[in-house]
């Protein structure tokens, strides 16, 4: 065999060998770049499922408050309560009255 030509197949597995290193190390973090994106990626999707159903949920829960017997009857005692709001103004006006009277 010619010196020439062993050398450079020395050479060539040489510099495969030196480059080895430093692929696998840029494969290695594309790849953890991937899942790292990826990871990303599921958690935004999570917090927007999250965020749909928190949304369903306090949407039901006001609906279930505003068609409740409880808010019906809420809502007439607040009517009742400015009626006799009413009521007792005119008390008042009667009691001052009576003590002018006096």
């Amino acid at each position: 065999m010619n010196d020439q030509i062993t050398d450079s197949v020395t050479q060539v597995n040489t510099k495969v060998l030196g480059d080895a290193p430093a692929q696998a190390m840029g494969s290695l973090y594309q790849t953890a770049s991937a899942t790292a994106g990826i990871a990303m990626q599921n958690a935004v999707h999570a917090q927007n499922n999250q965020y749909a159903i928190n949304n369903a949920a306090t949407t039901q829960g006001v609906n279930l408050l505003y068609t409740s017997p409880t808010a019906a009857s809420a809502a007439a005692s607040t009517k009742i309560d400015s009626g006799f709001e009413g009521v007792l103004a005119k008390l008042d006006g009667l009691i001052l009255n009576t003590r002018s009277l006096r």
